[in-house]
């Protein structure tokens, strides 16, 4: 089980995205049901997905009411700072890239937890951090889904996965993993949306290594 640190750690991951549902059912003129269903489903979903392919019941959130108590209040209060103020330029990127950074690491604690091999945990840490992404996007009428319009989203997530297994096989601390982990993530993403960074999209490299390319 999660140590007092990294449950303490995961609820600032789970605040992150809670936040970006209410961001995201903001911009699509939604009411606030709308934006407290947005909340809880950009918070639970990965790790709701997570647990089903591990086959772990109950699932983590029906038993942590401080978790759904969490999401409630953040949910209500970023409301409430909406109704006040303005949207802050770019504030659904960070936290939601925040939310990505945290939900990811730990997607891949738990994986190790479960006893999966290392290829499945950097595939159940990558899920665990972009379905409630996707979720969300697909809820608020968003499409594509940030997931598929932003390329340096899951390629973060996979990264911070990596970077935890690694260090886990180390012999690193589990918060130390976790933040070292996490920090790679937000920063792989947040650097890719303050310099514009992109993979090169298959068009632009048939364009390149075309038949016509000069």
């Amino acid at each position: 089980m999660m140590g007092a640190m990294l449950h303490v750690l995961y609820l600032v991951g789970v605040s992150a995205f809670a936040a970006s549902g209410v961001l995201a059912a903001y911009r699509a003129n939604m009411d606030p049901f709308g934006g407290l269903v947005l909340a809880f489903a950009a918070s639970i979903s990965g790790g709701t997905l997570r647990d089903l392919i591990l086959d772990r019941q109950p699932l983590y959130w029906t038993h942590d009411w401080v978790l759904l108590t969490v999401i409630i209040c953040v949910g209500v209060g970023t409301m409430a700072y909406l109704r006040f103020w303005s949207l802050p330029h770019k504030a659904l990127l960070v936290v939601d890239a925040l939310g990505l950074a945290v939900v990811t690491v730990i997607g891949a604690r738990a994986a190790i937890e479960a006893g999966a091999t290392p290829l499945a945990v950097i595939i159940l840490a990558v899920l665990t951090g972009v379905t409630g992404e996707v979720v969300r996007d697909v809820l608020c009428g968003e499409f594509p889904p940030l997931l598929l319009r932003e390329d340096v989203y899951a390629i973060a997530a996979l990264a911070g996965a990596c970077c935890y297994l690694a260090l886990f096989h180390l012999g690193t601390g589990a918060t130390p993993a976790a933040a070292i982990s996490a920090g790679v993530v937000f920063a792989l993403r947040m650097g890719a949306v303050y310099l514009g960074l992109h993979l090169p999209r298959p068009q632009q490299l048939a364009k390149r290594g075309g038949p016509d390319a000069d």
